[in-house]
């Protein structure tokens, strides 16, 4: 079994070692490899994010020496939903309590998810509790939705719990 082997000269090239020799040394056997392109430098890729940086900060500057607010914080309104969650806060008499149990809750939730996980890891704990999921699935929709009077019923029930926990206006 032949082998050819193949040598990399410092000038980028293929030469073939094992190629008949002949008198020209210039008559080598060569392949030349392609250049590669410059890295492409950072700025040049987006210079329209860099320009617009530059400018933001120089309009930072110039509102900082004459002591006015940025334009960009001033014109900025906060989403309806941080409002909200604003007015709530504000309204909270115990914030220490309501603290708390945010952190208590979190707490649980985390504690919650690595008890399953670990229950997950037994062997035959998940395929079991897959059959147990199933089958109440099975029960709820055949007891709740099948007939009509069930489904008419499960949904008023639905729709009272939810104005009991929004509250009728």
């Amino acid at each position: 079994m032949a082998s050819s082997a193949l040598s990399i000269s410092s000038s980028s090239t293929l030469v073939d070692v094992k190629a008949p020799r002949q008198s020209a040394p210039a008559s080598t056997q060569c392949v030349s490899l392609p250049t590669l392109p410059p890295p492409p430098v950072p700025s040049q890729t987006r210079p329209w994010k860099a320009t617009t940086y530059c400018r933001k900060m120089a309009r930072n500057v110039m509102a900082m020496a004459t002591g006015e607010a940025p334009a960009e914080v001033a014109a900025t309104e906060l989403p309806e939903i941080v409002k909200t969650v604003q007015e709530a806060w504000d309204k909270v008499e115990d914030k220490y309590a309501v603290t708390s149990l945010a952190v208590t809750g979190a707490i649980a939730v985390w504690a919650s998810t690595g008890m399953l996980s670990a229950i997950d890891r037994l062997p035959l704990v998940p395929g079991v509790l897959e059959l147990v999921g199933i089958g109440y699935t099975g029960w709820f929709a055949y007891k709740n939705l099948v007939f009509k009077p069930d489904r008419e019923a499960i949904i008023q029930k639905i729709k009272d719990t939810y104005k009991d926990i929004i509250g009728s206006s």
